[in-house]
C-alpha cells in the first residue's frame, strides 16, 4: 500500500539528461559505503531490505558496509537521512561473473527504518510483467557523470530519463547474443549521451503506471558508459519474484504487473545473430466466437437439494487464497476481472499478498482444471453498507468449459419472489475431505422497504463463502444478482447452532445488497462486459465433447441405474426406521 509513491510531482514526458533530482523524488534510492565510501546503489523494497547487485559483493561478509537511505549528495549535509548497518548479505547463487547473469542482491538492514517523505519503499515489477521497446524509465545513482570521471562529492543524486531496449535488438547492438539473456533488460539511448555508469551499480531502474513508480531492473553492466548503440544492460527484476520471496518472509515488497501498451515493436528485430520470427498466418476458416456470460454448458440445474458440485457446473467460481490459503469465494465477470466481497480484505489489501484459482473444485486434492492468476489490482467500491471488491488479473485466463465469466445485473434484470437461485462456495469445514466445492438451492423473497437489497430464504452461509455469488438463471444466461456477505445472528437463529455463531448463520430470511447498486462503480472499473448468451452453447474442447458425446450414449442406462440405487437406498432407511 506505501510502495512506489513519491510526495514530489514529477511529468512522465519531462525529457532529461542527466540533472539534479529534487529532495525525496526517489525515496528508495540508497547508497551503500565502504570503508572508501560510496561504491553502489540500491534500493530500499520494504522497512529492513534493500535490493542490489551480486557483483557489487564479491564477498559476502557484511562488516564494514553501511546503507545511507534519504541521502541527497555525499558530502555536505543531509537532513533528512538516517544509516544502518547490514545483518547480511544474499547473492544470487546463480550469479557468474563472466557473463553478469543473475547479477542480483539482497542485503538485510541490522534494524528497521521507518517509512517518511524521504524514505520510502519501491514497487517491484512482477513475474508477469510486460516492459516493450521504448518503454520509458528512469535510472538514479552518485556514479561516474561519464567514463572514468566520478559525480562531485557535493553534487546532488543525479536522474536521467531512458528507454527500454527489446532483448533481441539488445543482442543485435552487442553481437555477442549469448551475452544477454532473459534475466536481462536494456534501456539507454540508441544515440547515446545518457547512462548508467560506475557507481551506479546496483541502482533501480524504474517506470511510472499510474501513481506508482515499478522497479523492472537493478543496474548491472554496459560497454563503456552512453556509448551509441550500446544501451546499459540491467537485471531483469521481474525474474526474481520468487527468489526475493523467498528470503523475505514477512512484510513482502509489494509486486506489481507492469503492463505496456500497444505492440511489442521488438518482435520485428532481426539481424545475423538474432533470426526473424517466423510469421504464421491465421486460419480464416474458423472465426473466433466472441467471450459471452453466464453459460455453463455443463451446468443443468433445474432443481434439487444442497450436495456437492462436479466439475464445469459453475465456471466462474472463483477461490481467493491469501498467502496460499482459500479465504473467500469469487466469481469472474469479465476476462480479467473477479468480483468478491469487500470484508474479505480487511486484514490485507496488497495485491502481492492475493492470488486468483478459477477451474478449482476442491481445496483439497487434484483440480486438473484450474488455474492460478496473480492479482493485479484491487479495488473497493465505498458506499454505506456492504461494500464489493473488484480485482483485476494479472493474465486473462484461458476460457474453457471449466473457466466461464458470469454475467452481472447491471439494472436491468428482475428477480421476482420465488424465483429460484443458487449459491455455492467452499465454507469452512464442508465439502468432506477434499473440500469439494458446495452448492445450495434457494429462492427469492420480498424484502421490506429495503429497495438496494434481494432476499432470499434461508441460507447456511460458512466463513469462506462470502464473496460468492448469488445465482439466478433468466433465459440461457446465469446473472450474478448479489454478492454473498455473512451478517451477525438474528434472533431466530436456531439455538443449536449459537456456539458457531462467529462463523455461520441460520435464518429465515438473508439479506443481501443488490450487485446492481454497484453498477456505476462496475461500468467505470471494468468497462465493458461480455454479451448474454444468445443460443446453447457446447463445450468448448475436445475433452469435454467427448465426455458430454460418453454421457449422451449412456444416459438411458444411467437413468436405470440411479432409478435403481434411489429405490434401494430409500428401502433401507425405511427398514431402518421400523428398527
Amino acid at each position: 500500500s506505501v510502495c512506489g509513491k513519491t510526495s514530489v510531482a514529477r511529468s512522465n514526458t519531462r525529457i532529461v539528461g542527466g540533472q539534479n533530482a529534487t529532495a525525496g523524488a526517489w525515496p528508495w534510492q540508497v547508497s551503500i559505503h565502504g570503508s572508501e565510501g560510496h561504491f553502489c546503489g540500491g534500493s530500499l523494497i520494504n522497512n529492513q531490505w534493500i535490493l542490489s547487485a551480486a557483483h557489487c559483493f564479491p564477498g559476502t561478509a557484511p562488516s564494514g558496509l553501511t546503507v545511507y537511505l534519504g541521502r541527497q549528495t555525499q558530502a555536505g549535509p543531509n537532513p533528512n537521512e538516517v544509516s544502518r548497518t547490514v545483518s547480511s548479505i544474499i547473492n544470487h547463487p546463480a550469479y557468474k561473473t563472466s557473463s553478469h547473469d543473475n547479477d542480483i542482491a539482497l542485503l538485510q538492514l541490522a534494524s528497521p527504518v521507518n517509512f517518511t517523505d524521504f524514505i520510502s519503499p519501491v514497487c517491484l515489477a512482477s513475474s508477469n510483467s510486460v516492459f516493450f521497446n521504448k518503454t520509458s524509465s528512469w535510472v538514479t545513482g552518485w556514479g561516474a557523470i561519464r567514463s572514468n570521471t566520478p559525480l562531485p562529492s557535493s553534487i546532488p543524486l543525479q536522474e536521467v530519463q531512458v528507454s527500454v531496449f527489446g532483448n533481441r535488438q539488445c543482442k543485435c547492438l552487442y553481437s555477442v547474443v549469448s551475452q544477454i539473456t532473459d534475466n536481462m533488460i536494456c534501456a539507454g539511448l540508441l544515440e547515446g549521451g545518457k547512462d548508467s555508469c560506475q557507481g551506479d551499480s546496483g541502482g533501480p531502474m524504474v517506470s511510472k503506471q499510474g501513481s506508482v513508480w515499478i522497479q523492472s531492473g537493478v543496474v548491472s553492466f554496459g560497454e563503456g558508459c552512453a556509448k551509441s548503440n550500446f544501451p546499459g544492460v540491467y537485471v531483469r527484476v521481474s525474474k526474481y519474484q520468487d527468489w526475493i520471496n523467498g528470503y523475505i518472509t514477512t512484510n513482502k515488497p509489494g509486486f506489481i504487473t507492469f503492463n505496456s501498451n500497444g505492440t511489442d515493436g521488438d518482435l520485428s528485430i532481426s539481424c545475423a545473430d538474432v533470426p526473424a520470427i517466423p510469421t504464421t498466418t491465421a486460419p480464416t476458416t474458423t472465426p473466433v466466437p466472441p467471450v459471452v456470460c453466464g453459460s455453463a454448458s455443463l451446468n443443468t440445474r433445474v432443481g434439487g437439494i444442497s450436495s456437492l458440485v462436479s466439475p464445469g457446473i459453475w465456471p466462474w467460481m472463483a477461490s481467493l487464497q491469501f498467502n496460499g490459503s482459500h479465504v473467500c469465494g469469487g466469481a469472474l465477470i469479465a476476462e480479467r476481472f473477479v468480483m468478491s466481497s469487500a470484508s474479505c480484505f480487511t486484514s490485507s489489501n496488497n495485491t502481492s499478498d492475493w492470488t486468483v484459482i478459477l477451474g478449482r473444485l476442491n481445496q483439497n486434492g487434484s483440480n486438473p482444471n484450474e488455474v492460478s492468476i496473480k492479482v493485479a489490482n484491487l479495488n473497493i467500491s465505498k458506499t454505506t453498507g456492504d461494500n464489493v471488491a473488484v480485482l483485476q488479473l494479472a493474465v486473462a485466463p484461458n476460457l474453457t468449459s471449466f473457466i466461464q465469466p458470469i454475467c452481472v445485473d447491471m439494472g436491468e434484470n428482475t428477480f421476482s419472489a420465488n424465483t429460484q437461485c443458487w449459491v455455492a462456495g467452499w465454507g469452512s469445514g464442508a465439502g468432506g475431505v477434499n473440500q469439494t466445492l458446495q452448492e445450495f438451492k434457494t429462492s427469492i423473497v420480498d424484502c421490506v422497504n429495503a429497495s438496494n437489497s434481494i432476499c432470499t430464504s434461508s441460507l447456511n452461509l460458512q466463513q469462506g463463502d462470502q464473496g460468492g455469488p448469488l445465482m439466478c438463471k433468466q433465459g440461457l444466461s446465469w446473472i450474478h444478482a448479489a454478492v454473498l456477505t455473512l451478517k451477525p445472528s438474528s434472533s431466530n437463529t436456531s439455538s443449536s447452532n449459537s456456539t458457531a455463531s462467529s462463523r455461520s448463520l441460520r435464518v429465515d430470511v438473508q439479506a443481501f445488497t443488490k450487485t446492481s447498486s454497484f453498477a456505476s462503480f462496475l461500468r467505470d472499473l471494468v468497462g465493458s462486459f461480455p454479451q448474454k448468451v444468445t443460443s446453447p452453447t457446447a463445450p468448448t474442447n475436445s475433452t469435454n465433447t467427448t465426455q458430454a458425446n460418453g454421457s449422451q450414449l449412456s444416459s438411458s442406462f444411467s437413468l436405470t441405474l440411479s432409478v435403481l440405487f434411489l429405490s434401494h437406498a430409500a428401502f433401507q432407511i425405511f427398514l431402518q426406521g421400523i428398527n
